[in-house]
Protein backbone atom coordinates (compact mmCIF):
# COMPACT_ATOMS: atom_id res chain seq x y z
CA UNK A 1 0.00 0.00 0.00
CA UNK A 2 1.37 3.41 -0.97
CA UNK A 3 1.48 6.12 1.66
CA UNK A 4 -0.42 9.36 0.96
CA UNK A 5 1.54 12.15 -0.72
CA UNK A 6 2.42 15.21 1.38
CA UNK A 7 -0.04 17.26 -0.67
CA UNK A 8 -2.93 14.83 -0.15
CA UNK A 9 -2.10 14.69 3.56
CA UNK A 10 -2.49 18.49 3.74
CA UNK A 11 -5.92 18.60 2.09
CA UNK A 12 -7.15 15.76 4.29
CA UNK A 13 -6.49 17.81 7.44
CA UNK A 14 -9.55 19.37 9.00
CA UNK A 15 -9.46 23.15 9.18
CA UNK A 16 -8.56 23.32 12.86
CA UNK A 17 -5.61 20.97 12.33
CA UNK A 18 -4.54 22.88 9.21
CA UNK A 19 -4.55 26.17 11.09
CA UNK A 20 -2.51 24.61 13.90
CA UNK A 21 -0.01 23.13 11.41
CA UNK A 22 0.47 26.50 9.71
CA UNK A 23 0.89 28.34 13.01
CA UNK A 24 3.38 25.79 14.34
CA UNK A 25 5.17 26.00 10.96
CA UNK A 26 4.86 22.26 10.36
CA UNK A 27 3.68 23.22 6.88
CA UNK A 28 4.28 26.40 4.95
CA UNK A 29 1.52 28.49 3.38
CA UNK A 30 3.16 27.89 0.00
CA UNK A 31 2.92 24.13 0.54
CA UNK A 32 -0.73 24.53 1.55
CA UNK A 33 -1.53 26.58 -1.54
CA UNK A 34 0.24 24.09 -3.79
CA UNK A 35 -1.63 21.19 -2.21
CA UNK A 36 -5.03 22.79 -2.70
CA UNK A 37 -4.25 23.87 -6.26
CA UNK A 38 -3.26 20.26 -7.01
CA UNK A 39 -6.54 19.03 -5.52
CA UNK A 40 -8.48 21.56 -7.59
CA UNK A 41 -6.64 20.43 -10.71
CA UNK A 42 -7.55 16.84 -9.87
CA UNK A 43 -11.17 17.20 -8.82
CA UNK A 44 -12.62 20.37 -10.32
CA UNK A 45 -12.86 19.10 -13.93
CA UNK A 46 -15.30 16.46 -12.65
CA UNK A 47 -17.64 18.88 -10.86
CA UNK A 48 -17.02 22.53 -11.89
CA UNK A 49 -17.24 23.89 -8.36
CA UNK A 50 -14.51 26.55 -8.45
CA UNK A 51 -14.57 29.14 -11.22
CA UNK A 52 -12.50 32.21 -12.14
CA UNK A 53 -9.36 30.56 -10.80
CA UNK A 54 -6.52 33.05 -10.31
CA UNK A 55 -3.00 32.71 -11.73
CA UNK A 56 -0.88 30.18 -9.89
CA UNK A 57 2.24 32.39 -9.69
CA UNK A 58 0.28 35.23 -8.07
CA UNK A 59 -1.29 32.87 -5.54
CA UNK A 60 2.06 31.37 -4.62
CA UNK A 61 3.49 34.86 -4.12
CA UNK A 62 0.64 35.70 -1.75
CA UNK A 63 1.26 32.45 0.11
CA UNK A 64 4.97 33.31 0.38
CA UNK A 65 4.01 36.66 1.90
CA UNK A 66 1.94 34.80 4.51
CA UNK A 67 5.01 32.65 5.27
CA UNK A 68 7.16 35.74 5.72
CA UNK A 69 4.58 37.17 8.11
CA UNK A 70 4.52 33.94 10.08
CA UNK A 71 8.33 33.93 10.25
CA UNK A 72 8.11 37.37 11.88
CA UNK A 73 5.51 36.06 14.33
CA UNK A 74 2.73 38.01 12.63
CA UNK A 75 -0.34 35.79 12.41
CA UNK A 76 -3.35 37.42 10.78
CA UNK A 77 -5.73 34.99 12.47
CA UNK A 78 -7.19 31.49 12.26
CA UNK A 79 -7.35 31.57 8.45
CA UNK A 80 -3.73 32.60 7.98
CA UNK A 81 -2.67 31.09 4.65
CA UNK A 82 -6.02 29.36 4.02
CA UNK A 83 -6.98 29.07 0.34
CA UNK A 84 -10.54 30.32 -0.05
CA UNK A 85 -12.91 30.94 -2.97
CA UNK A 86 -15.68 33.42 -2.14
CA UNK A 87 -19.12 32.61 -3.50
CA UNK A 88 -19.76 34.40 -6.79
CA UNK A 89 -22.65 36.47 -5.48
CA UNK A 90 -21.19 39.09 -3.15
CA UNK A 91 -18.38 41.42 -4.31
CA UNK A 92 -14.67 40.76 -3.84
CA UNK A 93 -12.15 43.52 -4.48
CA UNK A 94 -10.17 42.93 -7.66
CA UNK A 95 -12.05 39.79 -8.68
CA UNK A 96 -14.86 39.08 -11.10
CA UNK A 97 -18.34 39.03 -9.54
CA UNK A 98 -20.76 37.71 -12.16
CA UNK A 99 -23.64 36.61 -9.91
CA UNK A 100 -23.92 33.84 -12.50
CA UNK A 101 -25.42 36.32 -14.97
CA UNK A 102 -24.20 37.25 -18.44
CA UNK A 103 -25.12 40.82 -17.53
CA UNK A 104 -22.13 40.88 -15.17
CA UNK A 105 -19.89 38.34 -16.90
CA UNK A 106 -16.90 40.72 -17.02
CA UNK A 107 -17.60 42.76 -13.89
CA UNK A 108 -14.50 43.29 -11.74
CA UNK A 109 -15.62 44.61 -8.38
CA UNK A 110 -13.62 47.13 -6.39
CA UNK A 111 -14.64 46.46 -2.81
CA UNK A 112 -15.10 43.47 -0.52
CA UNK A 113 -18.37 42.50 1.08
CA UNK A 114 -17.94 42.70 4.86
CA UNK A 115 -17.71 38.93 5.23
CA UNK A 116 -14.85 38.88 2.72
CA UNK A 117 -13.12 41.83 4.36
CA UNK A 118 -13.04 39.78 7.53
CA UNK A 119 -11.87 36.58 5.87
CA UNK A 120 -9.12 38.43 4.01
CA UNK A 121 -8.09 40.26 7.19
CA UNK A 122 -8.08 36.88 8.97
CA UNK A 123 -5.40 35.60 6.62
CA UNK A 124 -7.35 33.94 3.80
CA UNK A 125 -6.00 33.96 0.24
CA UNK A 126 -8.71 34.15 -2.43
CA UNK A 127 -7.84 31.76 -5.25
CA UNK A 128 -11.08 31.97 -7.26
CA UNK A 129 -14.85 31.99 -6.83
CA UNK A 130 -17.32 29.20 -6.06
CA UNK A 131 -20.10 28.74 -8.57
CA UNK A 132 -23.70 29.80 -7.92
CA UNK A 133 -26.94 29.87 -9.92
CA UNK A 134 -27.86 33.12 -11.63
CA UNK A 135 -28.56 35.74 -8.92
CA UNK A 136 -28.55 32.86 -6.44
CA UNK A 137 -32.09 31.94 -7.51
CA UNK A 138 -33.03 28.28 -7.16
CA UNK A 139 -31.60 25.27 -5.42
CA UNK A 140 -29.57 23.98 -8.40
CA UNK A 141 -26.19 25.51 -9.33
CA UNK A 142 -26.09 26.22 -13.04
CA UNK A 143 -25.73 29.44 -15.03
CA UNK A 144 -24.90 30.61 -18.57
CA UNK A 145 -21.52 32.05 -17.52
CA UNK A 146 -19.82 29.04 -15.94
CA UNK A 147 -22.18 26.11 -16.49
CA UNK A 148 -23.36 23.46 -14.04
CA UNK A 149 -21.76 22.41 -10.76
CA UNK A 150 -22.12 18.68 -10.15
CA UNK A 151 -22.64 16.67 -7.00
CA UNK A 152 -19.60 15.59 -4.96
CA UNK A 153 -20.93 12.03 -4.56
CA UNK A 154 -22.43 11.52 -8.01
CA UNK A 155 -21.55 14.01 -10.78
CA UNK A 156 -24.68 13.08 -12.71
CA UNK A 157 -26.69 14.73 -9.91
CA UNK A 158 -27.28 18.29 -8.75
CA UNK A 159 -24.99 19.92 -6.21
CA UNK A 160 -27.91 21.91 -4.82
CA UNK A 161 -27.74 25.66 -4.52
CA UNK A 162 -27.21 28.38 -4.38
CA UNK A 163 -23.94 27.69 -2.51
CA UNK A 164 -23.45 24.57 -4.60
CA UNK A 165 -19.88 25.31 -5.63
CA UNK A 166 -18.91 25.92 -2.01
CA UNK A 167 -20.42 22.67 -0.77
CA UNK A 168 -18.80 20.55 -3.47
CA UNK A 169 -15.41 22.24 -3.02
CA UNK A 170 -15.47 21.47 0.70
CA UNK A 171 -16.72 17.89 0.24
CA UNK A 172 -13.93 17.11 -2.25
CA UNK A 173 -11.14 18.77 -0.29
CA UNK A 174 -10.64 21.64 -2.74
CA UNK A 175 -11.11 24.12 0.12
CA UNK A 176 -10.65 23.56 3.87
CA UNK A 177 -13.83 25.54 4.63
CA UNK A 178 -16.03 27.81 2.51
CA UNK A 179 -18.40 30.72 2.80
CA UNK A 180 -21.94 30.71 1.51
CA UNK A 181 -25.15 32.65 1.77
CA UNK A 182 -28.69 31.53 2.53
CA UNK A 183 -32.00 33.15 1.68
CA UNK A 184 -34.04 30.08 0.82
CA UNK A 185 -31.82 27.22 1.86
CA UNK A 186 -28.78 28.27 -0.16
CA UNK A 187 -26.42 26.98 2.52
CA UNK A 188 -28.68 24.15 3.67
CA UNK A 189 -29.73 22.47 0.41
CA UNK A 190 -26.19 22.04 -0.99
CA UNK A 191 -24.92 20.92 2.41
CA UNK A 192 -27.61 18.22 2.45
CA UNK A 193 -26.84 17.19 -1.13
CA UNK A 194 -23.07 16.87 -0.51
CA UNK A 195 -22.83 15.42 3.03
CA UNK A 196 -21.32 18.54 4.64
CA UNK A 197 -22.45 21.12 7.19
CA UNK A 198 -23.93 24.51 6.40
CA UNK A 199 -25.10 27.04 8.97
CA UNK A 200 -27.83 29.53 8.19
CA UNK A 201 -26.86 32.12 10.76
CA UNK A 202 -29.31 34.38 12.57
CA UNK A 203 -29.86 37.71 10.80
CA UNK A 204 -27.18 40.08 12.08
CA UNK A 205 -24.80 37.40 13.35
CA UNK A 206 -22.61 37.85 10.25
CA UNK A 207 -22.90 41.34 8.70
CA UNK A 208 -24.44 40.99 5.23
CA UNK A 209 -23.48 43.81 2.92
CA UNK A 210 -22.78 46.66 2.59
CA UNK A 211 -25.60 47.43 0.19
CA UNK A 212 -27.94 50.12 -1.02
CA UNK A 213 -30.58 49.03 1.52
CA UNK A 214 -29.61 47.99 5.06
CA UNK A 215 -32.90 47.81 6.98
CA UNK A 216 -35.41 45.69 5.01
CA UNK A 217 -32.87 43.03 4.01
CA UNK A 218 -33.37 40.35 6.66
CA UNK A 219 -33.71 37.15 4.64
CA UNK A 220 -30.34 36.55 3.01
CA UNK A 221 -27.54 35.82 5.47
CA UNK A 222 -23.89 34.88 5.08
CA UNK A 223 -22.47 31.87 6.88
CA UNK A 224 -19.95 29.01 6.88
CA UNK A 225 -19.74 25.56 5.27
CA UNK A 226 -17.38 22.81 6.45
CA UNK A 227 -16.85 19.08 6.74
CA UNK A 228 -17.39 19.15 10.52
CA UNK A 229 -18.93 21.47 13.08
CA UNK A 230 -15.68 22.55 14.75
CA UNK A 231 -14.40 23.78 11.39
CA UNK A 232 -17.72 25.52 10.80
CA UNK A 233 -17.28 27.37 14.08
CA UNK A 234 -13.70 28.30 13.18
CA UNK A 235 -14.81 30.13 10.05
CA UNK A 236 -17.77 31.70 11.86
CA UNK A 237 -15.38 33.09 14.49
CA UNK A 238 -13.85 35.15 11.69
CA UNK A 239 -17.11 36.08 9.95
CA UNK A 240 -19.27 37.08 12.94
CA UNK A 241 -19.55 40.34 14.85
CA UNK A 242 -20.96 43.86 14.72
CA UNK A 243 -20.31 46.29 11.87
CA UNK A 244 -21.56 49.87 12.22
CA UNK A 245 -22.23 50.10 8.47
CA UNK A 246 -24.93 47.47 8.92
CA UNK A 247 -27.25 48.48 11.75
CA UNK A 248 -28.97 45.09 12.00
CA UNK A 249 -25.68 43.36 12.83
CA UNK A 250 -25.41 42.38 16.48
CA UNK A 251 -22.96 43.49 19.16
CA UNK A 252 -23.74 40.44 21.29
CA UNK A 253 -22.07 37.93 18.97
CA UNK A 254 -18.48 37.73 20.19
CA UNK A 255 -16.28 35.96 17.64
CA UNK A 256 -14.23 34.38 20.44
CA UNK A 257 -17.32 32.49 21.63
CA UNK A 258 -17.41 30.52 18.38
CA UNK A 259 -13.71 29.69 18.64
CA UNK A 260 -14.14 28.04 22.05
CA UNK A 261 -14.56 24.25 22.44
CA UNK A 262 -18.06 23.10 21.47
CA UNK A 263 -18.43 20.05 23.72
CA UNK A 264 -21.43 20.30 26.06
CA UNK A 265 -23.64 17.97 28.07
CA UNK A 266 -27.00 17.54 26.34
CA UNK A 267 -28.54 15.03 28.73
CA UNK A 268 -32.18 16.01 29.15
CA UNK A 269 -32.26 18.41 26.20
CA UNK A 270 -35.63 18.34 24.45
CA UNK A 271 -35.75 17.72 20.68
CA UNK A 272 -38.96 18.28 18.72
CA UNK A 273 -39.28 16.33 15.45
CA UNK A 274 -41.26 18.33 12.88
CA UNK A 275 -40.99 15.77 10.09
CA UNK A 276 -42.99 16.76 7.01
CA UNK A 277 -45.20 19.27 8.87
CA UNK A 278 -48.11 16.87 9.25
CA UNK A 279 -47.94 15.78 5.63
CA UNK A 280 -47.90 19.27 4.16
CA UNK A 281 -44.43 18.85 2.66
CA UNK A 282 -44.22 16.30 -0.16
CA UNK A 283 -41.14 14.10 0.22
CA UNK A 284 -39.35 11.90 -2.26
CA UNK A 285 -39.59 8.28 -1.20
CA UNK A 286 -36.93 7.49 1.39
CA UNK A 287 -36.12 11.07 2.45
CA UNK A 288 -38.36 11.20 5.52
CA UNK A 289 -37.27 7.76 6.74
CA UNK A 290 -33.60 8.59 6.24
CA UNK A 291 -33.94 11.83 8.19
CA UNK A 292 -36.06 10.24 10.94
CA UNK A 293 -33.37 7.62 11.44
CA UNK A 294 -31.03 10.35 12.71
CA UNK A 295 -33.12 10.88 15.84
CA UNK A 296 -31.46 7.94 17.57
CA UNK A 297 -28.19 9.88 17.57
CA UNK A 298 -29.78 12.70 19.56
CA UNK A 299 -31.05 10.10 22.00
CA UNK A 300 -27.55 8.61 22.17
CA UNK A 301 -26.19 11.89 23.60
CA UNK A 302 -28.98 12.04 26.18
CA UNK A 303 -31.64 14.11 24.44
CA UNK A 304 -35.34 13.42 24.77
CA UNK A 305 -37.01 13.27 21.35
CA UNK A 306 -40.70 13.53 20.64
CA UNK A 307 -42.96 14.59 17.80
CA UNK A 308 -43.69 18.31 17.55
CA UNK A 309 -46.49 20.14 15.79
CA UNK A 310 -46.86 23.82 14.94
CA UNK A 311 -50.43 25.10 14.93
CA UNK A 312 -50.02 27.35 11.89
CA UNK A 313 -51.25 26.94 8.31
CA UNK A 314 -48.12 26.16 6.28
CA UNK A 315 -49.77 27.52 3.13
CA UNK A 316 -50.30 30.90 4.81
CA UNK A 317 -46.61 30.90 5.61
CA UNK A 318 -45.67 29.98 2.03
CA UNK A 319 -47.81 32.72 0.49
CA UNK A 320 -46.36 35.35 2.81
CA UNK A 321 -42.89 34.11 1.92
CA UNK A 322 -43.59 34.42 -1.80
CA UNK A 323 -44.63 38.06 -1.42
CA UNK A 324 -41.73 39.06 0.81
CA UNK A 325 -39.18 37.28 -1.38
CA UNK A 326 -40.51 38.84 -4.59
CA UNK A 327 -40.68 42.27 -2.92
CA UNK A 328 -37.05 41.97 -1.85
CA UNK A 329 -35.74 40.65 -5.16
CA UNK A 330 -37.68 43.13 -7.28
CA UNK A 331 -36.51 45.99 -5.11
CA UNK A 332 -32.88 45.22 -5.84
CA UNK A 333 -33.20 44.16 -9.48
CA UNK A 334 -36.14 45.96 -11.10
CA UNK A 335 -33.79 48.26 -13.02
CA UNK A 336 -32.44 45.24 -14.91
CA UNK A 337 -35.99 44.30 -15.88
CA UNK A 338 -36.93 47.81 -17.04
CA UNK A 339 -33.97 47.94 -19.42
CA UNK A 340 -34.88 45.87 -22.50
CA UNK A 341 -31.28 44.87 -23.15
CA UNK A 342 -30.64 43.45 -19.70
CA UNK A 343 -34.17 42.02 -19.38
CA UNK A 344 -33.44 39.76 -22.36
CA UNK A 345 -30.50 38.30 -20.42
CA UNK A 346 -32.46 37.48 -17.24
CA UNK A 347 -33.38 33.87 -16.47
CA UNK A 348 -37.15 33.18 -16.44
CA UNK A 349 -37.18 32.74 -12.66
CA UNK A 350 -35.69 36.21 -12.19
CA UNK A 351 -38.29 37.75 -14.49
CA UNK A 352 -41.04 35.91 -12.59
CA UNK A 353 -39.82 37.19 -9.22
CA UNK A 354 -39.48 40.79 -10.44
CA UNK A 355 -42.88 40.86 -12.13
CA UNK A 356 -44.50 39.46 -8.96
CA UNK A 357 -42.72 42.04 -6.86
CA UNK A 358 -43.75 44.94 -9.08
CA UNK A 359 -47.41 43.92 -8.82
CA UNK A 360 -47.41 43.99 -5.02
CA UNK A 361 -48.94 46.92 -3.18
CA UNK A 362 -47.65 48.38 0.06
CA UNK A 363 -50.58 46.73 1.83
CA UNK A 364 -49.67 43.37 0.29
CA UNK A 365 -46.17 43.62 1.71
CA UNK A 366 -47.41 44.75 5.11
CA UNK A 367 -49.88 41.85 5.33
CA UNK A 368 -47.09 39.42 4.47
CA UNK A 369 -44.96 40.96 7.21
CA UNK A 370 -47.85 40.49 9.65
CA UNK A 371 -48.09 36.83 8.67
CA UNK A 372 -44.37 36.46 9.19
CA UNK A 373 -44.70 38.00 12.64
CA UNK A 374 -47.55 35.64 13.53
CA UNK A 375 -45.45 32.71 12.37
CA UNK A 376 -42.57 33.80 14.58
CA UNK A 377 -44.82 33.97 17.63
CA UNK A 378 -46.20 30.52 16.85
CA UNK A 379 -42.80 28.85 16.58
CA UNK A 380 -41.50 30.83 19.56
CA UNK A 381 -44.22 29.18 21.61
CA UNK A 382 -42.95 25.79 20.51
CA UNK A 383 -39.52 26.63 21.90
CA UNK A 384 -41.10 26.91 25.33
CA UNK A 385 -41.52 23.10 25.10
CA UNK A 386 -38.40 22.19 23.13
CA UNK A 387 -34.77 23.27 23.12
CA UNK A 388 -34.28 22.45 19.42
CA UNK A 389 -36.43 21.44 16.47
CA UNK A 390 -35.36 18.98 13.78
CA UNK A 391 -36.73 18.42 10.27
CA UNK A 392 -35.45 17.43 6.81
CA UNK A 393 -33.22 19.98 5.09
CA UNK A 394 -34.35 18.93 1.62
CA UNK A 395 -37.48 17.20 0.36
CA UNK A 396 -35.65 15.31 -2.37
CA UNK A 397 -32.35 13.53 -2.83
CA UNK A 398 -29.90 15.06 -5.33
CA UNK A 399 -31.67 15.03 -8.69
CA UNK A 400 -30.55 14.86 -12.33
CA UNK A 401 -28.07 17.70 -12.90
CA UNK A 402 -29.33 18.21 -16.45
CA UNK A 403 -32.83 19.37 -15.46
CA UNK A 404 -33.68 22.84 -14.19
CA UNK A 405 -35.51 21.81 -11.00
CA UNK A 406 -37.82 19.02 -9.73
CA UNK A 407 -41.22 19.66 -11.29
CA UNK A 408 -42.91 16.94 -9.24
CA UNK A 409 -42.33 15.19 -5.93
CA UNK A 410 -44.14 11.90 -5.99
CA UNK A 411 -47.48 12.68 -7.60
CA UNK A 412 -47.56 16.30 -6.46
CA UNK A 413 -46.74 18.98 -9.05
CA UNK A 414 -44.52 21.86 -7.96
CA UNK A 415 -46.26 25.13 -8.85
CA UNK A 416 -43.15 27.33 -8.67
CA UNK A 417 -39.45 26.84 -9.40
CA UNK A 418 -38.71 26.67 -5.67
CA UNK A 419 -41.75 24.94 -4.14
CA UNK A 420 -39.67 21.75 -3.86
CA UNK A 421 -37.54 23.62 -1.30
CA UNK A 422 -40.43 24.62 0.99
CA UNK A 423 -38.87 22.83 3.98
CA UNK A 424 -36.30 25.59 4.40
CA UNK A 425 -38.87 28.39 4.68
CA UNK A 426 -39.87 27.95 8.37
CA UNK A 427 -36.40 28.88 9.68
CA UNK A 428 -35.90 31.74 7.23
CA UNK A 429 -39.28 33.31 7.96
CA UNK A 430 -38.75 33.11 11.72
CA UNK A 431 -35.18 34.43 11.54
CA UNK A 432 -33.86 31.35 13.36
CA UNK A 433 -30.39 29.81 13.19
CA UNK A 434 -30.56 26.53 11.27
CA UNK A 435 -27.75 24.03 10.93
CA UNK A 436 -27.86 21.55 8.06
CA UNK A 437 -26.16 18.35 9.20
CA UNK A 438 -25.55 15.12 7.25
CA UNK A 439 -28.32 12.54 7.72
CA UNK A 440 -26.72 9.60 6.03
CA UNK A 441 -27.61 8.14 2.65
CA UNK A 442 -30.86 7.07 1.05
CA UNK A 443 -31.86 3.89 -0.76
CA UNK A 444 -29.79 4.82 -3.85
CA UNK A 445 -26.76 5.86 -1.82
CA UNK A 446 -27.34 9.61 -2.22
CA UNK A 447 -26.81 12.06 0.66
CA UNK A 448 -29.58 13.58 2.77
CA UNK A 449 -29.52 16.22 5.47
CA UNK A 450 -31.46 17.43 8.48
CA UNK A 451 -32.01 20.94 9.79
CA UNK A 452 -31.42 21.63 13.46
CA UNK A 453 -33.33 24.79 14.35
CA UNK A 454 -32.55 26.74 17.49
CA UNK A 455 -34.34 29.57 19.28
CA UNK A 456 -33.82 33.11 18.03
CA UNK A 457 -30.16 34.21 18.09
CA UNK A 458 -29.01 30.88 19.59
CA UNK A 459 -26.31 30.28 16.96
CA UNK A 460 -23.75 28.96 19.44
CA UNK A 461 -26.24 26.53 21.00
CA UNK A 462 -27.07 25.17 17.54
CA UNK A 463 -23.38 24.62 16.84
CA UNK A 464 -22.97 22.82 20.16
CA UNK A 465 -25.87 20.41 19.60
CA UNK A 466 -24.64 19.91 16.03
CA UNK A 467 -21.20 19.02 17.37
CA UNK A 468 -22.67 16.44 19.75
CA UNK A 469 -24.80 15.00 16.94
CA UNK A 470 -21.81 14.78 14.61
CA UNK A 471 -19.72 12.96 17.20
CA UNK A 472 -22.53 10.44 17.72
CA UNK A 473 -23.59 9.90 14.09
CA UNK A 474 -20.31 9.85 12.18
CA UNK A 475 -22.10 10.57 8.88
CA UNK A 476 -19.78 13.46 8.06
CA UNK A 477 -16.79 11.14 8.00
CA UNK A 478 -18.08 9.28 4.94
CA UNK A 479 -15.93 10.37 1.99
CA UNK A 480 -17.02 10.78 -1.59
CA UNK A 481 -16.14 7.82 -3.84
CA UNK A 482 -14.64 10.37 -6.25
CA UNK A 483 -11.77 10.83 -3.80
CA UNK A 484 -10.64 7.25 -4.35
Amino acid sequence: MTSPSPQSAIVELDALALSAAIHSRQVSCVEVMQAYLAQIERMNPLVNAIVALQERDALERLAAERDAQMARGESLGPLHGFPQAPKDILPVAGMVTTKGSPIFANQITTADAVVYERMRRGGAIFLGRTNSPEFGLGGHTYNPVYGTTRNAFDPSRSAGGSSGGAAVAVALGMLPVADGSDMMGSLRTPAAFNNVFGLRTSPGCVPHGPGEEVFFQQFSVAGPMARNVADLALLLSVQAGFDARLPLSRRGDRPADFAAPLARDFRGARIGWLGDLDGHLPMQRGVLDTCASTLKHFEAVGCKVEAARIDFDAERLWNAWLDLRSFTFAGGNAALYRDETTRALLKPEAVWEIERGLRLSGQDVYRAAQERSAWYQSIRGLFERFDFLVMPAAQVFPFDADIDWPHTIGERAMDTYHRWMQAVVPATMAGLPALCAPAGFGPEGLPAGIQILGPVQADLDVLQIGFAYDQASGYSRVRSPLLG
